[in-house]
């Protein structure tokens, strides 16, 4: 599987790239190319933006989420504020009639993560054969690997014999850490965390593991600094290394590297693919409560 990125690329299924797989002379990132493996919570909703047009369309997404912030556009100011009490009363989980901060981050990330909920019902069919509303790992196994298991002859001297090999197992792997039932057959919200391993704390440690298995060229279980650099950029003809990969090599012997050893362990490879210093929901949750709590009892009424 190419890597396109150090948190986005993790979404997606190994199933859905089976055609990206067979053409890995494409998806070879140019030299001079910098990847991001990093994953950002609420990666969709990113930094806010400064300026004050900016901010309020960012603070519009936020909350209603890309699509819907689209329609909403088209309404008419009753119909917004119909539509917005509607989705206050979803918001107040407790039905007190207010909105609190907490109450608002979990919408805001209940939002942001829509798409990779829309993600997993596009391709449910696909994958579903028996149309029982599950998905078990041999329906999976044979939607996505199912060609080159019952012709191993015509990829047994190609290099796509090693990548099915390598995946398939990995894919069975990651499929049991997510089947928390332990019955081989995946639920929506099973096999969602199958896809998309970055968005479940159970599925954190196959994202770590996976990252180590990518970078990790020599095979001695730790990434040292020219792995680091060689999964971002490679050299073209033996050029001179752009500013950035300069300034990557300090980042890994100042800020990933925790025990300066020369290498990083699972650990220091959580840290830094997994940050956990900021969160952009409850920011956001924090300031529209503040914009718009008018009495300052930091919760919101819903005509608020």
């Amino acid at each position: 599987m190419a890597r396109g990125g150090r948190g986005r690329r993790l979404g997606f299924a190994l199933g859905l790239l089976l055609a990206l797989v067979l053409a890995p002379r494409v998806l070879r990132a140019k030299p001079t190319v910098r990847k991001e493996r990093v994953v950002r919570p609420d990666s969709e909703l990113g930094e806010r933006p400064p300026e004050d047009n900016q901010s309020f369309q960012y603070d519009h997404e936020a909350f209603l989420g890309k699509e819907d912030s689209k329609t909403f556009d088209q309404l008419t100011p009753d119909e917004s504020k119909e539509r917005l009490g509607k989705i206050v009363d979803r918001i107040d989980n407790d039905g007190d009639g207010f909105v609190t901060t907490e109450e608002l981050k979990t919408w805001i990330k209940r939002v942001q993560k829509r798409y990779i909920f829309d993600n997993v019902a596009k391709v449910w069919k696909d994958y579903d054969r028996d149309k029982d509303d599950k998905i078990s790992w041999e329906e999976y196994k044979q939607a996505t690997y199912g060609y080159y298991l019952g012709n191993p002859a015509e990829f047994h001297d190609s290099s796509d014999h090693h990548t099915f090999k390598k995946m398939l197992p990995r894919d069975e792997r990651r499929f049991k850490a997510a089947d928390l039932d332990g019955d081989l057959t995946a639920t929506r919200e099973e096999f969602t965390a199958f896809l998309h391993p970055e968005e479940f704390e159970h599925m954190k440690e196959i994202v770590v593991l996976e990252t180590l298995e990518d970078i990790d060229k020599n095979g001695d279980g730790f990434v040292d600094q020219d792995e680091y650099i060689a999964d971002m950029f490679s050299h073209e003809e033996n050029g001179p290394e752009p500013d950035w990969v300069l300034s990557e090599r300090e980042q890994f012997n100042e800020f990933r590297d925790l025990n300066k050893d020369g290498k990083l362990d699972k650990d220091e490879i959580r840290h830094w693919i997994l940050p956990q210093d900021y969160d952009h929901a409850q920011a956001e949750a924090r300031h529209l409560v503040y914009e718009s709590d008018k009495n300052k009892d930091e919760k919101l009424t819903k005509e608020e």
